[in-house]
């Protein structure tokens, strides 16, 4: 996910918007070689000195604040967020689900859709709440299970289509385009705004 964000932001194609620095909580994050690779500022904000959640997320915070981050995109980004960060941030960040949600919450979305022998699933993109995965849905798309499917061929499927979905949605929200009305996200249509000159 982090790669197609890159690409977007290198064609300007972000509506006006570009990526600026790509953060990881993982020093070898293949994430970082990527934005380095890329000419993107490449940032290890290592967890290990913090004593809990809360003094980690600060110290993201103030790491995206410096940067005067206007969205925040979570490309494989497995901690879950404080309640303040996100409040911090309220509608200001993005996740990624390998779901149909509110179906198949958490870390084994994959897994579980197979399971319980859905035909179909697919991917999400939300804004990230307080609860996990429970954020206002932007972007869907039903992906099929097909016959023989395994966790790793349903999953590639699924990431190919959230490579497409995430960027849309940060073009859509960077371009003025998303409104949240509770637990709704209304994409709006830029030419619903013009005006049809009155008939002579």
């Amino acid at each position: 996910m982090a790669q197609a964000l890159l690409d977007s932001s290198a064609d300007d194609d972000l509506a006006g918007g570009r990526v600026v620095v790509v953060i990881s909580d993982r020093g070898e994050a293949g994430a970082l070689a990527r934005a380095r690779a890329a000419g993107v500022e490449a940032l290890h904000v290592d967890p290990a000195p913090y004593t809990d959640r809360d003094s980690y997320d600060r110290a993201l915070a103030a790491a995206l604040e410096e940067r005067n981050v206007d969205l925040i995109c979570l490309a494989g980004f497995m901690r879950i967020l404080s309640p303040p960060f996100i409040e911090q941030f309220r509608d200001r960040v993005l996740n990624t689900h390998p779901a149909l949600l509110p179906a198949f919450r958490g870390a084994h979305a994959v897994a579980d859709a197979l399971a319980w022998g859905v035909k179909t699933t697919g991917a999400t993109v939300h804004f990230a709440y307080e609860d996990v995965d429970e954020g206002p849905i932007i972007l869907q798309e039903a992906v099929a299970v097909l016959p023989g499917d395994d966790v790793s061929s349903l999953h590639e499927r699924i990431k190919a289509v959230e490579r497409r979905l995430f960027p849309e949605a940060a073009r859509l929200v960077l371009g003025g385009r998303v409104a949240v009305r509770g637990r709704t996200v209304d994409i709006i249509d830029m030419w619903a705004s013009l005006e049809v000159p009155a008939e002579p």
